[in-house]
């Protein structure tokens, strides 16, 4: 379903204004990020919820100009390939790999997360095998949210972008990631140029029941 434009924008004057304040934020100052706020933030990913305590999640802070780079050019090649392959026209492909390619390299930290299977249970079917991949994912998609609140508490900017999920070996080779690291979004963070779009939402009526509640 389309996301209508005459649902609510949330502004952050609501009694929970330090999760509604929060910006998805594409636009950076080059001022760099003290490793030791980069360390503050992963430490509170690590506070993250974990099925079985198996702490699924893995990190790959990536802030030099040659990494980004190379990981930019190795994304974008498979975004290219993948929309030649759907028939886009030339200069729809090149305006949407140009813009992928800004937005990781313009950004002074990017926090890839992956996650692992290694300590997570093994089953022989399919059926739980599944269940326990993911849970592996929701893991690590927790502690990505915990970073983003945390960064926002921090007077940065970030943003989220599961493009890894659509070129999972090209994000491995770019950064010669461990076999069982799997990659599921990248994180851009920084101090921010500007404070973001305020978003939209469906009302909570749209999406949320209550079974058990009196009228």
């Amino acid at each position: 379903m389309e996301l209508r434009q005459d649902y609510p924008c949330i502004s952050g004057n609501t009694p929970s204004d330090p999760l509604a304040a929060r910006r998805s934020v594409r636009r950076y100052l080059t001022v760099p990020v003290p490793r030791s706020l980069v360390d503050t933030l992963l430490e509170a990913a690590l506070a993250a919820p974990s099925a079985h305590n198996r702490q699924p999640w893995r990190f790959v802070v990536i802030e030099r100009a040659a990494s980004k780079a190379a990981l930019a050019r190795a994304m974008g090649d498979r975004l290219r390939a993948d929309r030649m392959q759907d028939g886009d026209a030339a200069e729809l492909i090149e305006a949407d790999v140009k813009r992928s390619h800004a937005r990781l390299t313009g950004a002074p930290v990017l926090v890839l997360v992956c996650l692992s299977i290694a300590d997570m249970d093994w089953y022989p079917d399919a059926a739980r095998a599944s269940a326990e991949h993911t849970m592996a994912v929701q893991g690590a998609a927790m502690a990505a949210q915990n970073i983003l609140l945390a960064a926002h508490a921090a007077g940065l900017g970030a943003c989220w972008m599961c493009a890894p999920l659509f070129c999972p070996e090209a994000v491995n080779r770019a950064l010669d990631l461990p076999g069982d690291w799997e990659p599921q979004a990248i994180l851009t963070l920084g101090f921010p140029a500007d404070s973001g779009k305020p978003y939209r939402r469906r009302p909570l009526s749209e999406v949320a029941r209550y079974l058990d509640r009196d009228a």
